[in-house]
């Protein structure tokens, strides 16, 4: 019997890619097409080039992978990137990216109704976006039929029916996700509820591909397509978190932290929300520090000669507070906390140690901040993100917070999502 193989695809924030993976999880091949600059930096886009750009990809894949031998499909997109399509699937809005901004008036009229918990408070939830939509684009909404976020409507273009989409995807558009619901608070706002998706869990089987895709790519007509998730949450997943207490802290240009908690944590003021995943939630915040600052005093090259110099276990006692510019989001919630970078020793390599040891005491904080909300304080930090590499400043990091620390060995949201689609093949029912 031909061994199966599960895909998954991310529509990431600079482009496009599919992992194809094993029932053991082992990457049989993989493709990635990049987006044009223009691209990346749009807060608007045509959905049929995010379409354009993943058959390119499939097309790629393909040509290693078997497609015949695919056996489950799943799909993750940025989270609260929405636009509206009619009841044919076609886009009859641009979509607005996750960092569109503009519906600050709509998202003051949702916060007359929303509860703290709601993931879809602030002006880059999917739900203001939705009324921004609505209000700039009224003739187009005449003939709008629903409301589809990035990954639902990819899932669409390759066989499964609309009005569909996952519980991750839908939260900064209001679901709730503890009581499994859209929330009746939604009546008071200006929309209709057959605009909303129907909602499932990550991993659902939603239908299968359609003709179209069985003729291009040879794909079987049996194939299963799985519900996906935010490319955030597929990214823990690909990175291997299971268990409460588990956490995973991104090293990337700002610091980002993610635990899994056995019940929701939420702190409207500093951006705290959680997702469900599986029979645990995955909550986490998001501090301005991180890789930014290092490349504000120092190139890549000039880090790479100082990391072996480092000395993890001759602190500098320098307790910095790394940031490029005033302002903090999580542990600290204040738009104008100050960057604390004095005093500067004359040691390049002694300032540098400095700035890791401060990120190392925010991510600390941050996880003592999760922990007086309820979540557990991590028995295992999984690293993600291009800090993670740095083996000094995870030994800096394990004395700081006294957990273990690894690197995880995926961190690809594409290789999350085939993990859920191998997970929706072991379901036989849509």
């Amino acid at each position: 019997m031909a061994e199966a193989f599960f895909v998954g695809i991310d529509l990431g924030t600079s482009g496009y890619r599919a992992i194809a993976i094993t029932q053991e999880g082992t990457i049989v091949g993989q493709s990635y097409l990049s987006s044009s600059i223009e691209i990346v930096q749009a807060k608007e886009q045509n959905p049929i080039d995010w379409w354009a750009g993943i058959k390119q990809v499939l097309t790629h894949l393909f040509q290693t992978v078997p497609a015949y031998q695919v056996k489950s499909i799943a799909v993750n997109g940025t989270s609260g990137t929405v636009f509206l399509v009619s009841a044919q699937g076609i886009p009859i809005t641009p979509a607005l990216l996750y960092h569109h901004n503009l519906s600050k008036e709509q998202a003051q009229y949702i916060a007359q109704y929303a509860p703290p918990t709601s993931g879809a408070l602030g002006a880059t939830s999917g739900l203001a976006k939705l009324l921004y939509l609505l209000q700039h684009y009224p003739e187009e909404a005449k003939y709008t039929a629903y409301l589809v976020h990035q990954a639902d409507w990819i899932a669409f273009c390759l066989g499964a029916s609309l009005g569909i989409s996952d519980e991750n995807n839908c939260l900064k558009t209001g679901y709730d996700p503890y009581y499994r619901m859209w929330p009746t608070w939604l009546n008071h706002l200006p929309i209709s509820n057959s605009l909303l998706p129907k909602v499932v869990p990550p991993g659902t089987p939603i239908g299968k591909v359609n003709q179209e895709m069985v003729n291009d790519f040879g794909l079987n007509q049996d194939t299963t397509l799985v519900a996906g998730t935010t490319d955030s949450v597929a990214a823990v997943i690909a990175a291997g978190t299971q268990q409460a207490g588990d956490a995973v802290t991104s090293l990337g240009s700002t610091l980002v932290l993610k635990i899994i908690t056995p019940q929701s944590i939420f702190n409207k003021d500093q951006g705290i929300y959680s997702h469900r995943l599986g029979d645990f939630w995955l909550a986490g915040g998001a501090s301005n520090s991180g890789g930014a600052v290092l490349q504000q005093y120092f190139t890549q090259n000039q880090i790479d000669k100082m990391t072996p110099l480092l000395k993890p276990n001759e602190p500098t006692g320098l307790n910095y507070y790394p940031l490029v510019n005033p302002g903090e989001r999580f542990p600290t919630c204040d738009s104008d906390y100050p960057p604390r970078m004095t005093p500067r020793p004359k040691s390049d390599l002694i300032f540098f140690q400095g700035i890791l040891e401060g990120i190392a005491q925010i991510e600390t904080q941050g996880y003592h901040q999760l922990h007086k909300l309820g979540a557990p304080f991590p028995n295992h930090i999984k690293t993600v993100g291009g800090g993670a590499k740095n083996l000094p400043w995870k030994k800096i990091r394990e004395q700081t917070t006294g957990a273990k620390i690894t690197v995880a060995t995926h961190t690809e949201a594409a290789y999350g999502s085939a993990l859920l689609a191998q997970q929706g093949a072991l379901c036989h029912e849509y």
